[in-house]
């Protein structure tokens, strides 16, 4: 199978735009060749893995199976470009640490600064992913560090203590009271809730405690981010759930209201794990060491 680098691009990119044009565009293609390139690859595949709607394309079931194994090919591609510049530059190379958004924000950006300060000889990227995904970089050895929550942990690596954190209850004033300052499951079982999507351990945290009281989480609405949390929350399309430091890192206005949650489902344990393979190994466990010992 022949798979080059722009049409493993191109095929993110259709996925995303729901168009091939539009992602044509973005990679300064024609459309015509943008379109037999996508033609080639089904047929190499022998499968759909678009169908033609109305204004655009929609990634087929075939598609949406196959589309893992084609991010994972573009971050192979992607650190081994980032790999060689590094190496060529003659740093002593390059580490990948993958988080999920809240690690990012409440702990990781802080660590990594650090890091930077005592090793500025090596190169740092952050893969932004949610707990389950992250391990499956670290399985296939596209990351060389992962950060995830414990309790979704399945793989079967060392782990480190990382950090912990807390949920709390987000919602707007307009559309939502609560009586005292902090609330249980009880109290918004019934309510519409903004989760963040599959794979993630908030949602996670809500089925437990939904089963817990032997109802199943409907999943009102799912998102990607908690930017999009917050949008539809302020508009009283349900509450979400976050981490007291990332809803501060987002400046909410007044209308937005929050309230510690009672129990300890809501509370998370991050751990950290590392693979060696592509990294140098003193620089993997240099920065390792610098991680772990920032948590303290």
């Amino acid at each position: 199978m022949k798979l080059d680098s722009t049409t493993v691009q191109l095929v993110l990119c259709i996925a995303e735009e729901g168009s091939i044009s539009r992602a044509a565009d973005r990679l300064s293609l024609a459309v015509a060749a943008a379109s037999k390139r996508v033609t080639d690859l089904e047929l190499q595949l022998g499968t759909k893995l678009f169908k033609r709607v109305p204004h655009g394309v929609k990634i087929t079931e075939a598609g949406s199976r196959l589309m893992a194994h084609i991010r994972q090919i573009d971050n192979l591609i992607g650190r081994l470009e980032g790999d060689a510049q590094v190496l060529g530059h003659g740093q002593d190379g390059r580490i990948l640490i993958g988080a999920p958004k809240a690690a990012i924000i409440q702990f990781l950006a802080r660590d990594i600064a650090r890091l930077r300060d005592a090793y500025p000889q090596i190169t740092l990227k952050v893969l932004e992913e949610n707990s389950k995904i992250v391990q499956q970089l670290l399985r296939d050895k596209v990351i060389d560090v992962g950060i995830y929550e414990k309790k979704s942990g399945f793989l079967d690596l060392e782990k480190f203590d990382y950090r912990q954190d807390r949920l709390v209850l987000v919602y707007s004033r307009r559309h939502f009271q609560f009586a005292g300052a902090s609330v249980g499951i009880d109290d918004f079982l019934d309510l519409p809730v903004v989760s963040l999507g599959k794979g993630s351990a908030i949602l996670s945290a809500l089925q437990g405690a939904y089963r817990s009281r032997g109802r199943s989480f409907p999943n009102n609405f799912s998102t990607s981010g908690f930017d999009t949390m917050l949008a539809l929350v302020r508009h009283g399309l349900g509450v979400g759930l976050m981490p007291p430091d990332v809803l501060r890192s987002f400046h909410p206005e007044d209308d937005l209201g929050s309230a510690e949650i009672d129990g300890d489902w809501h509370r998370r344990a991050y751990v950290l794990s590392c693979v060696e393979g592509h990294a140098q190994a003193q620089t993997l466990r240099n920065v390792v060491a610098q991680l772990i010992g920032t948590s303290v």
